[in-house]
């Protein structure tokens, strides 16, 4: 195995994916999880058993910097994708969203400033602009967020940006749009269609004209290992979106025919977000990921949401349909 790499949030959806991959082409990885009595480790659970022997668990909080400064003694680079990420959680416990996503964020830059780490990249998301004013958006777009975890994914931003124009720490931005595949929770709209369109006589959603663009988690991981791997991509956000947008309601359609199912899709008013917090049109301008790492989206929409059908298909233990989870 090569350089030792530290990954946040390592039981997440993408961050699971980013540690496979990671293990795969032969790096060392520690994996940071967030401390829980039972030590469940999330997804990585999920990952074959083979990848998971190589995977070195490390318990703790981001909110504490002694546990971050040990988690990351001895790594070569950083992936930090640790965070609160849920928009609805975000309405009712904004200072945890900020504790942890801003002071978290603050913890391991500071570690990796101390410990002259040789590489961070930072998960932003395209949740910092808010409804789009310019379409496509391009990394000049105005930020303007809508939630509270979309502000606090704001001031992480500028935090990480900050500190490589003060201390020169080599960090970079990456900007997904919206992820989807194996893995995810019913949390996200995709498998939260599948799932019900699997089990249930309807679909329950929220606002079915929002416009989303969609990239497979596949490619949102190849793009934090091909923005590591660039020295242009230091200081500064680079979004990850394939540049195709759909509404959430054609989505819904989509998914459901994929599925080989025909259920109506019903509205519902729990699930919708407030209106000036919804986020109305989002569709990446992906031209700076292609000239800066060389990133271009390899994956479809149809052929992702086949994949993430035949996951959730087998996997549907995992989910409970009639929650809304948030």
């Amino acid at each position: 195995m090569t350089t030792h790499a530290l990954v946040t949030g390592a039981a997440g959806f993408i961050a699971s994916h980013l540690v496979e991959a990671l293990v795969r082409q032969g790096t060392r990885v520690r994996a940071f999880v967030r401390y829980n009595s039972a030590h469940r480790a999330g997804n990585l659970e999920l990952l074959p058993p083979d990848i998971r022997a190589e995977v070195e668990l490390v318990f703790g909080d981001l909110r504490d910097p002694d546990a971050v400064t040990g988690a990351m003694r001895g790594v070569g680079r950083v992936y930090h994708l640790g965070a609160v990420i849920t928009i609805p959680y975000s309405y009712q416990h904004p200072r945890e969203v900020v504790a942890v996503n801003v002071g978290g964020t603050l913890n391991v830059l500071s570690a990796a400033r101390d410990q002259d780490v040789a590489g961070v990249a930072i998960a932003s998301t395209s949740e910092v602009y808010g409804t789009a004013q310019v379409e496509p958006i391009s990394e000049r777009h105005p930020l303007h967020p809508q939630s509270p975890y979309a502000a606090s994914k704001v001031a992480a931003d500028a935090l990480a940006i900050s500190f490589h124009a003060a201390y020169g720490l080599p960090v970079r931005i990456v900007r997904p749009f919206n992820t989807f595949g194996p893995r995810q929770s019913a949390r996200a709209v995709i498998p939260a269609i599948i799932s019900q369109a699997l089990t249930r006589d309807e679909v329950r959603l929220g606002a079915l004209h929002p416009t989303r663009d969609l990239t497979y988690v596949s490619d949102t991981v190849r793009g934090f290992l091909l923005a590591m791997e660039a020295e242009a991509a230091i200081g500064r956000p680079v979004n990850l979106g394939t540049g195709r947008s759909i509404t959430i309601g054609d989505l819904a359609r989509l998914a459901i025919t994929l599925a080989g199912r025909d259920v109506p899709l019903v509205t519902d008013a729990a699930r919708v977000r407030p209106e000036t917090s919804e986020v109305l049109r989002l569709r990446a301008d992906n031209s700076l990921a292609r000239d800066l790492i060389g990133w271009e989206p390899q994956v479809t929409l149809e052929e992702g949401l086949e994949q993430t059908i035949a996951w959730v298909r087998e996997h549907l233990h995992l989910f409970d349909p009639e929650r809304y989870a948030y």
